[in-house]
């Protein structure tokens, strides 16, 4: 069975979109076995045009000519990213009340709405019209949670809670939703029933150290709800404000997809194949930033055990202006509290592999243009910052019966390899 359809891309600084390519996605019964992509001419020959994929479907394709994802994927990854993941997709279901993954992916794709990851929207045909869909604002988060309780439960969502299925698609496996507040695109970001820790209240506190260590940050604030749980807000980096209400959409692909693999590849991947793509595809005058941001990132990640860094949690914004693929800001961070002393990221991150350790990520310092004694000096600015994480977490509210449950995910930088890094910096001094 097919289902064909219009893709359409929301160019940069336009609350509008124009039809781009057409989608030909070939399903059995709810699995998706191969897809064509074709762009449409008249798309290609816009001054202002963004490839819809940067491996499989450059501007460079011929117009009209049908194009398969590469290496054997069954959807284009940016397809894969503009469609919900898990959460999205249970969100639909509910929706629609039907079981868990018994929808094919064409119908995840068109019940997604406008409110999807990136700048990508898909439609039935040329003709069709827009999906509405108005975000709820921030006083509304009583509901939305109390909706996503319900589907988590796998009881059905009264009409009065019904507000949820307006913004079912970003990606993740927890519960979520979109909302307005103070005029511009939040993800919120919920508590569950099951969570060891205040999930919300320490991933913003996690992200805002992230920040005081120099990586770049999307805006984060904590909003309590009337039960006394926490939800996070973390502003939308592919979103921007046009005025009235409207918003201008930015195209972004995940890592995976800048690296055309498939989801089981993710584990034997690793950061200097995300740096590789920054120095290929990256934005001249500002390809060696990024490189360090990343750089920056892999310390932090080691420091906090954030070991949920697979390549969808790694993202990639197309600059209009230099034609080229920025980094994202930094997103979906949590700490790993574990007793293990041996720790690994899920990216291999050196010459010893996926082993968490800051002289395993020092060795690595060429992958990223970076001299030794600079490499060191990165890794010592946020090993300093992260020591003093509890001071810091509390003062942005986390109490210190919270702080004590995620201890165990901050590691003390002289037990993994910071002597190492200082010798590198102090020898290049002298």
């Amino acid at each position: 069975m097919a289902w064909k359809g219009a893709v359409f891309m929301y160019l940069p600084g336009q609350d509008q979109a124009v039809p781009a390519a057409q989608l030909e996605l070939f399903e059995d019964g709810n699995a998706s076995t191969t897809s064509v992509l074709s762009y449409g001419r008249r798309y290609v020959a816009r001054p202002d045009a963004v490839p819809i994929d940067p491996v499989g479907l450059p501007l460079s394709c011929t117009p009209g000519v049908g194009y398969e994802p590469p290496a054997g994927l069954a959807l284009f990854g940016a397809i894969r990213d503009a469609a919900p993941d898990f959460w999205g997709r249970r969100v639909i279901e509910a929706k629609l009340r039907l079981p868990p993954d018994s929808v094919p992916e064409s119908t995840y794709l068109l019940h997604a709405g406008t409110h999807r990851f990136g700048a990508l929207d898909f439609r039935d045909d040329i003709d069709a019209a827009e999906a509405t869909g108005l975000l709820p604002a921030v006083m509304d988060l009583d509901h939305l949670v109390q909706a996503a309780d319900r589907i988590q439960a796998g009881l059905p969502v009264p009409a009065h809670l019904a507000m949820l299925f307006d913004v079912p698609t970003l990606g993740g496996a927890r519960p979520k939703a979109l909302v307005l507040h103070e005029g511009r695109q939040f993800l919120a970001k919920f508590p569950t029933q099951k969570d060891a820790f205040d999930i919300p209240l320490v991933e913003r506190a996690c992200l805002e150290l992230a920040r005081q260590c120099g990586l770049q940050v999307p805006r984060t604030e904590l909003v309590s709800l009337a039960d006394g749980r926490t939800v996070m807000l973390i502003e939308r980096f592919d979103r921007g404000p046009l005025g009235n209400g409207r918003f201008s959409r930015r195209h972004c692909v995940s890592a995976l997809t800048m690296l055309g693999k498939h989801e089981q590849q993710s584990l034997a991947s690793s950061y200097e194949e995300i740096a590789q793509c920054i120095s290929k595809d990256g934005v001249d005058g500002h390809i060696q930033a990024d490189r360090d941001e990343l750089f920056a990132r892999v310390a932090f990640n080691i420091l906090v055990s954030n070991d949920d860094d697979h390549l969808r949690n790694h993202a990639f914004v197309w600059d209009p202006e230099r034609k080229g693929w920025r980094l994202s800001p930094l997103y979906d961070v949590v700490p790993h509290p574990q007793i293990a002393q041996e720790r690994r990221l899920h990216l291999s991150l050196g010459p010893q592999g996926r082993r968490a350790t800051l002289d395993n990520l020092l060795e690595a310092h060429g992958s990223y243009g970076l001299l030794r004694h600079a490499a060191a000096a990165i890794i010592e600015r946020v090993a300093t910052c992260t020591r003093e994480w509890r001071t810091r977490f509390e003062a942005l509210g986390v109490p210190q019966a919270e702080c004590d449950r995620i201890d165990t995910a901050f590691r003390r930088p002289r037990d993994i390899g910071l002597e190492a890094v200082s010798a590198a910096r102090v020898g290049r001094q002298r």
